[in-house]
């Protein structure tokens, strides 16, 4: 049995996307992204399944952390997210005051709060605000969380799906130690990497000249302070193609002649949800 470490906590939204790529695997929580990534750096053979975007909200946060640790990505995984109003067994919608979730749950069913007048109240994420209803056993109060929660707290579904907008996804990455990358074949791929540029006038216009002459497509270019400082960046990016396509080799090898830091993340299947 392979081990998946999660951020947060058993019914978190990760948990949720661990089973569904691996419904056997040991799933290990840890209290911080932090946690994830010095686990999985110091373990042969596990990996985490991290967050990384959210259709609505945007980026999570972790890129500091990927650039740090600079971890393999063995893949993507998009988990449709929804929200579900949990409470005590035996109460009901009219008996709820007070609703706890992580920042992103309550945002993302603001209207659903609006209209029943809650209070809402902020916590670390979506399966410890469950948890901890589950065991304070207050009528009044209830949680913003995935029905995995409420199947392993033994909490009742109060309302499901009250999301404010249908088909919501997050994007997952599996991360690992050790570097694997699928045989170029005839699927659709994504290779993902980091880099940082020389210090230069419109060194980045130049750096990316390679991609459009050799016509690779780029799904993701975004730019991050290192280290607190607003005169050094680093830039994550993901381009349509396998590392091994000669066009793809072509636009690395001219965007290589502009870096002072260059690191191939991973090379994986795009998910097929991308085609819906």
């Amino acid at each position: 049995m392979s081990k998946i470490y999660i951020q947060g906590t058993f019914g978190a939204y990760s948990h949720l996307a661990a089973l569904e790529i691996e419904l056997n695997a040991e799933v290990i929580p840890c209290k911080t992204f932090d946690e994830c990534f010095v686990k999985v750096s110091s373990e042969s053979g596990s990996r985490m399944v991290i967050p990384e975007s959210n259709r609505i909200t945007g980026n999570i946060g972790i890129e500091y952390l990927i650039f740090k640790y600079r971890l393999n990505i063995y893949a993507e995984h998009f988990q449709i997210i929804e929200h579900n109003l949990l409470g005590q067994p035996g109460t009901s919608l009219k008996d709820i005051k007070d609703v706890f979730s992580h920042t992103q749950g309550l945002s993302q069913c603001s209207n659903f709060i609006k209209k029943n007048n809650f209070i809402e109240h902020v916590r670390a994420d979506t399966a410890g605000s469950a948890e901890a209803i589950s065991k304070t056993k207050i009528k009044s109060e209830a949680a913003i969380a995935s029905s995995l929660s409420a199947k392993i707290y033994k909490l009742k579904i109060l309302a499901p799906n009250i999301e404010n907008e249908k088909g919501n996804a997050t994007r997952f990455l599996v991360m690992g130690k050790e570097v694997y990358q699928p045989d170029f074949g005839d699927k659709k791929y994504i290779t993902s990497f980091l880099f940082k540029l020389k210090s230069k006038p419109a060194a980045l216009y130049q750096s990316l000249g390679g991609f459009a002459i050799n016509g690779v497509n780029l799904t993701k270019l975004q730019s991050y302070s290192e280290q607190n400082s607003f005169e050094s960046y680093f830039f994550l990016c993901d381009l349509d193609g396998h590392i091994e396509d000669p066009k793809v080799q072509k636009s690395l090898e001219e965007l290589g002649l502009h870096c002072r830091d260059f690191h191939v993340l991973g090379v994986f299947e795009a998910d097929k949800f991308r085609e819906k």
